[in-house]
């Protein structure tokens, strides 16, 4: 069958991280900006050990983001300017709020821009990310970092904001404009006040370590809504996936320029994208979600996966996006839409299911 939705070609989400992050690393190794404060090291993503434990009282269950506290002040000024925020997992030590936008392109395509916050038990902002968004490598994305991180972080430490603002633009000024020299680092700053340490990079965004909150054991369920990753292989190879696991995560479908991604805590399925195609004619789904997937969305529990998979097919019956929680499980949809004709369209689809585990890549 001819691919359904031909004048889109097949996002290799995972991949543009990637080669973005490997062409960031070949550009600027070779330049550092001689005006540019540095620490000794990057800090770690994921910070060293933080998920080396045993399951202490994992609850993946996704919740609206509260609207008190301060998840509800770093969350707020996000959501204003038109980002989804979810509380995604907590355990006994945590919880880990994940808010997400898409920024859309000249041919309509999502770029995906994150924020993840991890919090202590007694509301305390232990940990933040604000990663660049998906974009080419040649665009700046020091300024969409900013005006992500410097309002939420203000809502809780007032002095903040301005300071990420005014660090963000001088590294950004000076990477274009300043003298450069030979060296293996690539440009980074750091500072600190009497909140938190910070870190910025072109290749990690920025990385906001807490002063007063701590988390040592950072949540990392997902069994309310994902199976694993070895009891799904079988299913998408006879759905027509190019797919071998381990260790391989990612699966493509040549025929319909469908792939399908995943983020794993050992075998366990942490979050999921694939994408799909659509196309209606006289009222009907011409490219059945069964030629891709004909046992269904099987990565999905059964508590989660009817909820789920209705949602999409309400999407593919209509064009249109989505971003939300259904059954206790983070569903995000881009849509891009063609028309063909009266009440007739193909469309192509970006669907993420759950969100990784904090400061994990992909994002």
């Amino acid at each position: 069958m001819s691919p359904p939705f031909a004048m889109t070609a097949r996002r290799r989400w995972p991949a543009v991280r990637t080669i973005m992050i490997a062409s960031m690393m070949m550009i600027l190794g070779p330049l550092a900006l001689t005006g540019c404060t540095r620490s000794a090291e990057p800090p770690a993503l994921p910070p060293d050990g933080v998920y080396d434990h045993a399951a202490a009282g994992e609850n993946s269950r996704a919740e609206p983001a509260p609207t008190d506290g301060t998840a509800g002040a770093v969350t707020r000024p996000l959501m204003e300017a038109g980002w989804f925020c979810a509380q995604v997992r907590t355990n006994a030590d945590g919880r880990v709020l994940w808010c997400r936008i898409g920024h859309r392109d000249q041919v309509d395509t999502a770029h995906p821009q994150v924020a993840q916050f991890l919090l202590d038990h007694d509301d305390r902002l232990a940990w933040a990310w604000f990663p660049p968004a998906e974009q080419p490598v040649d665009q700046r994305s020091g300024g969409q970092v900013a005006a992500a991180a410097a309002p939420a972080l203000a809502a809780i430490w007032a002095d903040a904001g301005d300071r990420v603002l005014e660090e963000i633009d001088d590294f950004d000024r000076d990477l274009r404009s300043g003298p450069v020299r030979r060296s293996e680092e690539i440009p980074r700053i750091a500072w600190r006040d009497r909140h938190a340490d910070y870190g910025y990079s072109v290749i990690n965004g920025l990385v906001v370590t807490a002063r007063d909150g701590s988390v040592r054991r950072w949540p990392f369920g997902a069994e309310h809504y994902a199976t694993t990753m070895s009891s799904v292989v079988d299913d998408l190879r006879a759905g027509g996936y190019d797919c071998a696991y381990p260790p391989q995560r990612d699966c493509n479908r040549s025929q319909s320029n469908g792939y399908f991604r995943v983020t794993l805590r050992d075998d366990q399925i942490v979050s999921a994208r694939f994408g799909i195609g659509s196309r209606i004619e006289s009222g009907r789904q011409r490219h059945l979600l069964s030629e891709e997937f004909p046992h269904g969305l099987t990565f999905l529990t059964e508590a989660v996966r009817g909820p789920v998979t209705e949602r999409i097919e309400q999407a593919r019956r209509s064009g249109t996006g989505f971003a939300g929680i259904v059954a206790g499980t983070v569903v995000i949809i881009d849509a891009r839409r063609g028309a063909v004709g009266d009440g007739d369209f193909a469309a192509y689809f970006d669907i993420q299911i759950g969100a990784p585990l904090t400061a994990t890549l992909p994002v």
